[in-house]
Protein backbone atom coordinates (compact mmCIF):
# COMPACT_ATOMS: atom_id res chain seq x y z
CA UNK A 1 0.00 0.00 0.00
CA UNK A 2 1.22 3.50 -0.85
CA UNK A 3 1.02 6.01 2.01
CA UNK A 4 0.25 9.66 1.24
CA UNK A 5 -0.36 12.76 3.32
CA UNK A 6 -2.61 15.72 2.63
CA UNK A 7 -1.16 18.94 4.02
CA UNK A 8 -4.17 21.23 4.23
CA UNK A 9 -3.01 24.76 3.49
CA UNK A 10 -5.34 26.43 5.98
CA UNK A 11 -4.68 28.53 9.11
CA UNK A 12 -0.89 28.40 8.56
CA UNK A 13 1.95 30.55 7.30
CA UNK A 14 3.73 29.24 4.22
CA UNK A 15 7.06 28.42 5.97
CA UNK A 16 5.16 25.95 8.19
CA UNK A 17 3.52 24.37 5.13
CA UNK A 18 6.86 24.10 3.31
CA UNK A 19 8.50 22.51 6.35
CA UNK A 20 5.67 19.98 6.73
CA UNK A 21 6.07 18.96 3.09
CA UNK A 22 9.85 18.70 3.49
CA UNK A 23 9.51 16.51 6.59
CA UNK A 24 6.88 14.27 4.96
CA UNK A 25 9.22 13.82 2.00
CA UNK A 26 12.10 12.90 4.31
CA UNK A 27 9.94 10.47 6.32
CA UNK A 28 9.19 8.49 3.16
CA UNK A 29 5.65 9.48 2.19
CA UNK A 30 4.87 8.21 -1.28
CA UNK A 31 2.77 11.25 -2.14
CA UNK A 32 2.21 14.71 -0.64
CA UNK A 33 -0.96 16.53 -1.64
CA UNK A 34 -2.79 19.75 -0.85
CA UNK A 35 -6.39 20.65 -1.67
CA UNK A 36 -7.87 22.96 -4.28
CA UNK A 37 -9.93 25.31 -2.13
CA UNK A 38 -9.90 29.08 -1.75
CA UNK A 39 -10.93 29.27 1.89
CA UNK A 40 -10.38 27.10 4.97
CA UNK A 41 -12.69 24.10 5.20
CA UNK A 42 -12.79 24.24 8.97
CA UNK A 43 -13.56 26.91 11.55
CA UNK A 44 -13.20 30.50 10.34
CA UNK A 45 -13.81 30.97 6.60
CA UNK A 46 -11.74 34.16 6.78
CA UNK A 47 -8.69 32.36 8.19
CA UNK A 48 -5.32 32.09 6.49
CA UNK A 49 -5.32 30.11 3.26
CA UNK A 50 -3.18 29.65 0.11
CA UNK A 51 -3.85 28.62 -3.49
CA UNK A 52 -3.00 25.06 -4.53
CA UNK A 53 -1.24 25.11 -7.89
CA UNK A 54 1.25 27.90 -7.25
CA UNK A 55 2.11 25.95 -4.09
CA UNK A 56 2.72 22.79 -6.12
CA UNK A 57 5.29 24.64 -8.21
CA UNK A 58 7.15 25.49 -5.01
CA UNK A 59 6.83 21.93 -3.64
CA UNK A 60 8.28 20.63 -6.90
CA UNK A 61 11.50 22.44 -5.96
CA UNK A 62 11.46 21.97 -2.16
CA UNK A 63 10.80 18.19 -2.16
CA UNK A 64 12.82 15.55 -3.96
CA UNK A 65 11.28 12.07 -3.87
CA UNK A 66 7.54 11.99 -3.08
CA UNK A 67 4.92 12.48 -5.76
CA UNK A 68 2.96 15.72 -5.35
CA UNK A 69 -0.49 16.86 -6.38
CA UNK A 70 -3.89 18.22 -5.44
CA UNK A 71 -6.61 16.10 -3.92
CA UNK A 72 -8.39 17.32 -5.89
CA UNK A 73 -8.66 20.18 -8.39
CA UNK A 74 -12.19 21.25 -9.27
CA UNK A 75 -12.26 21.27 -13.08
CA UNK A 76 -14.59 24.29 -13.25
CA UNK A 77 -11.97 26.52 -11.59
CA UNK A 78 -9.62 26.53 -14.58
CA UNK A 79 -9.78 26.11 -18.33
CA UNK A 80 -9.02 22.37 -18.84
CA UNK A 81 -6.39 23.00 -21.51
CA UNK A 82 -4.65 25.50 -19.25
CA UNK A 83 -4.87 23.03 -16.35
CA UNK A 84 -3.18 20.39 -18.53
CA UNK A 85 -0.40 22.87 -19.32
CA UNK A 86 0.00 23.71 -15.62
CA UNK A 87 0.23 19.99 -14.84
CA UNK A 88 2.82 19.40 -17.57
CA UNK A 89 4.89 22.31 -16.24
CA UNK A 90 4.85 21.07 -12.63
CA UNK A 91 5.63 17.58 -13.95
CA UNK A 92 8.84 18.96 -15.49
CA UNK A 93 9.78 21.11 -12.48
CA UNK A 94 9.38 18.11 -10.17
CA UNK A 95 11.25 15.67 -12.39
CA UNK A 96 8.15 13.61 -13.18
CA UNK A 97 6.49 13.47 -9.75
CA UNK A 98 3.08 15.07 -10.38
CA UNK A 99 -0.25 13.33 -9.79
CA UNK A 100 -3.10 15.21 -11.49
CA UNK A 101 -6.05 15.02 -9.11
CA UNK A 102 -9.43 16.06 -10.55
CA UNK A 103 -13.01 16.28 -9.34
CA UNK A 104 -16.35 17.98 -9.95
CA UNK A 105 -16.26 20.21 -6.84
CA UNK A 106 -18.70 20.44 -3.96
CA UNK A 107 -18.63 23.96 -2.42
CA UNK A 108 -21.08 26.23 -4.22
CA UNK A 109 -20.45 29.29 -2.04
CA UNK A 110 -16.70 29.05 -2.60
CA UNK A 111 -17.08 28.98 -6.38
CA UNK A 112 -19.47 31.92 -6.25
CA UNK A 113 -17.00 33.96 -4.17
CA UNK A 114 -14.49 33.65 -7.03
CA UNK A 115 -17.03 34.21 -9.80
CA UNK A 116 -17.28 30.64 -11.06
CA UNK A 117 -20.57 29.09 -12.13
CA UNK A 118 -21.56 26.08 -10.05
CA UNK A 119 -24.05 23.81 -11.74
CA UNK A 120 -26.16 20.91 -10.53
CA UNK A 121 -24.44 17.61 -9.67
CA UNK A 122 -25.33 16.22 -13.10
CA UNK A 123 -23.97 19.32 -14.84
CA UNK A 124 -20.75 19.17 -12.85
CA UNK A 125 -20.20 15.49 -13.67
CA UNK A 126 -20.78 16.23 -17.34
CA UNK A 127 -18.28 19.09 -17.09
CA UNK A 128 -15.79 16.71 -15.46
CA UNK A 129 -16.14 14.28 -18.37
CA UNK A 130 -15.59 17.02 -20.93
CA UNK A 131 -12.59 18.34 -18.99
CA UNK A 132 -10.97 14.90 -18.81
CA UNK A 133 -11.16 14.56 -22.59
CA UNK A 134 -9.70 18.01 -23.16
CA UNK A 135 -6.92 17.46 -20.63
CA UNK A 136 -5.90 14.17 -22.21
CA UNK A 137 -5.86 15.77 -25.66
CA UNK A 138 -3.83 18.78 -24.53
CA UNK A 139 -1.28 16.62 -22.70
CA UNK A 140 -0.78 14.66 -25.91
CA UNK A 141 0.10 17.73 -28.02
CA UNK A 142 2.11 19.93 -25.64
CA UNK A 143 5.71 20.71 -26.56
CA UNK A 144 7.68 19.55 -24.70
CA UNK A 145 5.47 16.68 -23.64
CA UNK A 146 5.23 15.55 -20.00
CA UNK A 147 8.20 13.58 -18.73
CA UNK A 148 5.91 10.57 -18.23
CA UNK A 149 2.28 9.58 -18.55
CA UNK A 150 0.99 11.85 -15.77
CA UNK A 151 -1.18 9.74 -13.43
CA UNK A 152 -4.75 11.06 -13.34
CA UNK A 153 -6.58 10.72 -10.03
CA UNK A 154 -10.34 11.20 -10.11
CA UNK A 155 -12.39 11.65 -6.94
CA UNK A 156 -15.85 10.17 -7.54
CA UNK A 157 -18.54 8.04 -5.96
CA UNK A 158 -21.71 8.32 -8.09
CA UNK A 159 -22.43 5.92 -10.99
CA UNK A 160 -21.89 8.45 -13.80
CA UNK A 161 -18.66 9.70 -12.27
CA UNK A 162 -17.44 6.14 -11.67
CA UNK A 163 -17.86 5.48 -15.39
CA UNK A 164 -15.49 8.40 -16.00
CA UNK A 165 -13.03 6.82 -13.56
CA UNK A 166 -13.20 3.55 -15.50
CA UNK A 167 -12.47 5.36 -18.76
CA UNK A 168 -9.86 7.92 -17.73
CA UNK A 169 -8.34 7.42 -14.28
CA UNK A 170 -5.14 5.78 -13.07
CA UNK A 171 -6.18 6.36 -9.44
CA UNK A 172 -9.70 6.40 -8.02
CA UNK A 173 -10.24 8.35 -4.80
CA UNK A 174 -13.37 7.52 -2.85
CA UNK A 175 -14.97 8.83 0.32
CA UNK A 176 -16.82 5.54 0.86
CA UNK A 177 -15.97 3.48 3.93
CA UNK A 178 -16.36 -0.13 5.03
CA UNK A 179 -18.68 -2.33 3.03
CA UNK A 180 -19.79 0.65 0.95
CA UNK A 181 -16.21 1.00 -0.25
CA UNK A 182 -16.16 -2.64 -1.31
CA UNK A 183 -19.49 -2.28 -3.10
CA UNK A 184 -18.38 0.79 -5.02
CA UNK A 185 -15.09 -0.88 -5.90
CA UNK A 186 -16.98 -3.80 -7.38
CA UNK A 187 -19.21 -1.36 -9.25
CA UNK A 188 -16.11 0.25 -10.74
CA UNK A 189 -14.83 -3.19 -11.72
CA UNK A 190 -18.04 -3.71 -13.69
CA UNK A 191 -17.65 -0.44 -15.59
CA UNK A 192 -14.04 -1.37 -16.39
CA UNK A 193 -15.15 -4.73 -17.77
CA UNK A 194 -17.76 -2.95 -19.93
CA UNK A 195 -14.91 -0.93 -21.48
CA UNK A 196 -12.57 -3.90 -21.80
CA UNK A 197 -10.21 -2.43 -19.22
CA UNK A 198 -8.43 -4.38 -16.50
CA UNK A 199 -9.70 -3.02 -13.14
CA UNK A 200 -6.27 -3.70 -11.64
CA UNK A 201 -4.93 -0.79 -13.70
CA UNK A 202 -6.75 1.63 -11.36
CA UNK A 203 -5.32 2.18 -7.87
CA UNK A 204 -7.98 2.56 -5.16
CA UNK A 205 -7.39 5.52 -2.83
CA UNK A 206 -9.07 6.79 0.33
CA UNK A 207 -8.48 9.00 3.36
CA UNK A 208 -7.58 7.15 6.53
CA UNK A 209 -7.79 7.83 10.23
CA UNK A 210 -7.19 5.66 13.25
CA UNK A 211 -4.95 2.76 14.21
CA UNK A 212 -3.36 1.31 11.06
CA UNK A 213 -3.08 -2.09 12.77
CA UNK A 214 -6.87 -2.39 12.59
CA UNK A 215 -7.78 -0.03 9.74
CA UNK A 216 -5.03 -1.10 7.33
CA UNK A 217 -5.98 -4.79 6.91
CA UNK A 218 -9.62 -3.82 6.32
CA UNK A 219 -8.58 -1.43 3.56
CA UNK A 220 -6.36 -4.06 1.97
CA UNK A 221 -9.34 -6.44 1.99
CA UNK A 222 -11.23 -3.93 -0.15
CA UNK A 223 -8.31 -3.48 -2.54
CA UNK A 224 -7.18 -0.03 -1.39
CA UNK A 225 -3.74 0.73 -2.80
CA UNK A 226 -3.20 4.25 -1.50
CA UNK A 227 -4.03 5.51 1.99
CA UNK A 228 -3.92 9.25 2.69
CA UNK A 229 -3.62 10.71 6.16
CA UNK A 230 -4.54 14.34 6.81
CA UNK A 231 -2.80 17.07 8.76
CA UNK A 232 -3.92 20.65 9.34
CA UNK A 233 -2.32 23.97 10.23
CA UNK A 234 -1.16 26.00 11.92
CA UNK A 235 1.05 23.29 13.49
CA UNK A 236 1.31 20.26 11.25
CA UNK A 237 1.45 16.97 13.15
CA UNK A 238 3.03 14.12 11.15
CA UNK A 239 2.76 11.47 13.87
CA UNK A 240 -0.12 9.72 12.09
CA UNK A 241 1.92 9.61 8.88
CA UNK A 242 4.77 8.02 10.83
CA UNK A 243 2.43 5.40 12.30
CA UNK A 244 1.13 4.40 8.87
CA UNK A 245 4.61 4.25 7.39
CA UNK A 246 5.80 2.12 10.32
CA UNK A 247 2.78 -0.18 9.96
CA UNK A 248 3.50 -0.65 6.27
CA UNK A 249 7.16 -1.43 6.91
CA UNK A 250 6.25 -3.97 9.61
CA UNK A 251 3.60 -5.56 7.38
CA UNK A 252 6.07 -5.88 4.52
CA UNK A 253 8.68 -7.44 6.81
CA UNK A 254 6.10 -9.95 8.06
CA UNK A 255 5.05 -10.79 4.52
CA UNK A 256 8.65 -11.39 3.46
CA UNK A 257 9.28 -13.56 6.52
CA UNK A 258 6.16 -15.60 5.76
CA UNK A 259 7.21 -16.07 2.17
Amino acid sequence: MRIAVQIAQERADYPAIREAARKADALGADAIVNWDHFFPLHQDRDGKHFEAWTMLGAWAESTSRAEIGTMVSCVSYRNPDLLADMARTVDHISGGRLILGLGAGFRAWEAEQYGYEFGSPAERVRELGEALQRIEHRLAVLNPPPTRKIPILVAADGPKALRLVARHADIWHTFAKGEALGAKSRELDGYCHDLGRDPAEITRSTFVKGNPETVGPELLKHGVGMATVLTYGPDYDLDELRRWLDWRATSQDSARAGA
